[in-house]
């Protein structure tokens, strides 16, 4: 059985990749039947290079995928050389699950929200005194400096949480305390000793993160450059023009796309080898003298998480009230008049998308989570799992690109299963992030507990249910939690599998996002951030009672068998 869920582990979450690299490099080079493409041409590509503001659009692209990326590096990196191993850090930790609950979709809506010429923080600035008037707005802005900063603050608390068990394992209390005896300070002991050996365990996490910033689409189609877009937009757009002969373009902005991805994941690997293993000497220059650092008082007034606790927090209140105002005049700092109207006029269809998009995530995730625990149980049984490069490719390949090769695959063959399809792709997507998430629980796992299990005579079965499972349990439901979140956050391979035949509440907020009434807007922006959150808070809720009930059960057995033993030996209850 272990077998079979390995072997279609394998068919079922990698075998898109051949016919998604095919579909993607025959198009490009115009070899397409079904449109009447019987040779292999290159025209397609001498478009693209004529396209006008394509170097402007590619510019772009680097500079907010890159430069998001670097920034939520070296965010991650001074506050967890600011608060890690201190008393706040606990309380840090503890939101950065909410925080990644947050669909970017949601986030990104609210940011516009908060920071457009109308927003409420322009509003805050008119209620204060300060003429915004002449405000520069970076919302849309065409330099791509609101996406770089949103990407920024969203991916932060993601790179915090990778971070975890990496330090974790380092003991940097042990490595600052070596460091101080060595004559540096904190400072220089986390740029020195913890980054070098931070940095390389980071390294999918971060390849993830940019490869995301590079080909993100849902949120610069809301608060990204539009004239001209980025790269990923620019193909988007192409991909969806309506003349199909238009088609093998649009494959050769998706290979575009893809090769600028991968040529920046190798120089991130250049930069990060150049630093820590050719070029050394500033690692081994010694402790420099100390300067003087910022009083506690400044840390205390001005805490260096703010921004990305603050944000996500304003998120989800602003977008429940633009769903109820009716009457918001600029710049008064709240509505005048609210209203349940525009509420009652979307609840059908909310309804409708809603349960669309629990379907979907609750079947992909499901079908993860077997497919994950069979994988995970295969290799501590043959101590031979998936390569880790492998589980990688969905994370740091930009989906446009992988996802457009998929579709072309699928117009050969007959019939309109959308759904099949669509659930394919999120299938592919969840498995990745869910196996990542229980794999930790299985290496920790001690394995001579199932051997002492099964010489008491249990089956395989009772093993894992009984003795196995009540330890991985709280894996497994965050893990399913994490794969129905990735699930409901899916815009790209939701519209290109689904054809537009099937809609969620995360495609239509990103459509209503385009310049719809803000009401309707903030309605389905918050729906598309609270329904995570509901998994996440169930999958928290069900992990605290069932450990309140299994210690509970441990202590009742504590009590009897020591009731037991006192009966046997005769002696006396003391009171």
């Amino acid at each position: 059985m272990i077998q079979l869920l390995y072997v279609i582990a394998l068919l079922l979450c990698f075998t898109p990749l051949l016919p998604g690299l095919l579909g993607l490099l025959l198009p490009a080079i115009s070899w397409l039947p079904p449109l009447g493409y019987h040779s292999p041409d290159l025209t397609a590509f001498g478009l693209v290079s004529a396209w006008p503001g394509l170097s402007t659009s590619i510019c772009l692209t680097l500079f907010t995928g890159i430069g998001s990326s670097w920034l939520a590096l070296l965010f991650s990196f001074f506050i967890l050389r600011r608060y890690w191993d201190t008393s706040r850090w606990q309380w840090l930790e503890n939101t950065l699950s909410p925080m990644l609950a947050l669909p970017h979709v949601a986030f990104a809506i609210g940011f516009a929200f908060l920071f457009s010429p109308s927003g409420w923080i322009y509003r805050l600035l008119e209620w204060v005194g300060i003429n915004t008037q002449q405000g520069l707005s970076i919302i849309q802005d065409p330099y791509g400096i609101g996406l770089l900063l949103a990407l920024a603050i969203k991916e932060t608390p993601f790179l915090l949480l990778m971070s975890i068990p990496v330090l974790q394992q380092l003991q940097t209390s042990r490595l600052n305390a070596v460091s101080a005896s060595l004559g540096y300070d904190h400072k220089q002991s986390w740029l020195r000793v913890v980054l070098p050996l931070l940095l390389p365990k980071l390294r999918l996490p971060l390849f993830a993160v940019a490869a995301y910033g590079l080909s993100v689409v849902d949120v610069a189609l809301i608060i990204g450059p539009s004239r001209p877009t980025t790269l990923a937009v620019l193909v988007w757009q192409w991909f969806n023009e309506p003349d199909l002969q238009q088609l093998p373009r649009a494959a050769v902005g998706a290979l575009l796309l893809l090769t600028i991805t991968l040529v920046v994941l190798g120089g991130f690997r250049a930069i990060e080898w150049l630093l820590l293993s050719h070029h050394r000497r500033w690692l081994l220059k010694g402790a420099l003298p100390r300067k003087g650092s910022q009083p506690a008082w400044f840390h205390q007034l001005i805490p260096l998480y703010t921004p990305f606790i603050l944000l996500p927090i304003l998120v989800v209140p602003i977008l429940t009230v633009w769903s109820f105002a009716q009457r918001w005049r600029f710049p008064e700092l709240f509505p005048s008049r609210f209203s349940t109207r525009f509420w009652q006029q979307e609840l059908e269809p909310l309804l409708q998308l809603s349960t669309n998009s629990i379907l979907l995530a609750l079947i992909s995730s499901a079908i993860a989570l077997i497919l994950a625990i069979g994988c995970l149980e295969y290799r501590q049984k043959h101590h031979r799992g998936l390569p880790n490069w492998l589980i990688a490719i969905p994370l740091v390949v930009p989906q446009l690109s992988l996802l457009f090769g998929v579709q072309v695959a699928t117009y050969l063959i007959p019939g309109q299963h959308y759904w099949l399809w669509v659930v394919w792709s999120h299938l592919f997507f969840v498995f990745p992030y869910l196996y990542l998430t229980l794999d930790g629980a299985w290496r920790s796992y001690d394995v001579r507990l199932d051997q002492c299990s099964r010489s008491l005579g249990m089956t395989g079965w009772q093993t894992w249910w009984q003795i196995k499972r009540p330890q991985v349990q709280p894996a497994i439901l965050m893990g399913l939690a994490v794969g129905i979140s990735v699930s409901l956050a899916q815009y790209l391979s939701t519209q290109m599998l689904g054809a537009g035949r099937i809609s969620t509440v995360t495609t239509e907020a990103v459509a209503l996002a385009s310049g719809q009434d803000r009401r309707v807007t903030a309605i389905y922006g918050l729906l598309q951030g609270v329904l995570p959150f509901i998994f996440f808070s169930m999958a928290f809720v069900t992990n605290r009672l069932t450990t309140h009930y299994q210690h509970h059960r441990h202590t009742t057995q504590q009590q009897r068998s020591t009731h037991q033993d006192d009966t046997v030996c005769n002696k006396p209850h003391c009171k």
